[in-house]
């Protein structure tokens, strides 16, 4: 019997499946970076897209979204930290991309890094 947490995964990797092609492809990468940025990361369905929480039990902290263009954002969860400087105490939660190339992984596993951290 498979469990929660595979369960969870086979879930993600369906949705990510049924995308349509380019994002489909965009967001399997993105995920791969999620997962090799943070293992133990635990991926799931939050509101009809990939997430990840630290815990099959426990509220997502990322979301990965395809709806018009690949989103990745924090959720209420993790610590938002104001930007400063000229974003002031705007905080960033949110990033919007159509490509990933390694400056964008690396990107993406430091964004991901420090919302667990």
């Amino acid at each position: 019997m498979a469990s929660k947490d595979e369960k969870n995964l086979a879930a993600v990797l369906k949705k990510i499946d049924s995308m349509a092609e380019p994002e489909r492809s965009l967001v399997q990468r993105t995920h791969e970076v999620i997962m090799d940025a943070a293992p133990e990361l635990k991926p799931r369905i939050w509101y009809g897209m990939p997430a990840y929480a630290l815990s099959a039990s426990t509220p997502a902290l990322i979301t990965l979204r395809n709806d018009e263009r690949v989103n990745l954002a924090f959720t209420e969860k993790v610590e938002l930290v104001p930007a400063g400087g000229n974003d002031g105490m705007l905080m960033p939660a949110a990033w919007f991309f159509d490509s990933i190339d390694e400056a964008t992984e690396k990107r993406i596993a430091e964004i991901i890094r420090r919302a667990i951290s």
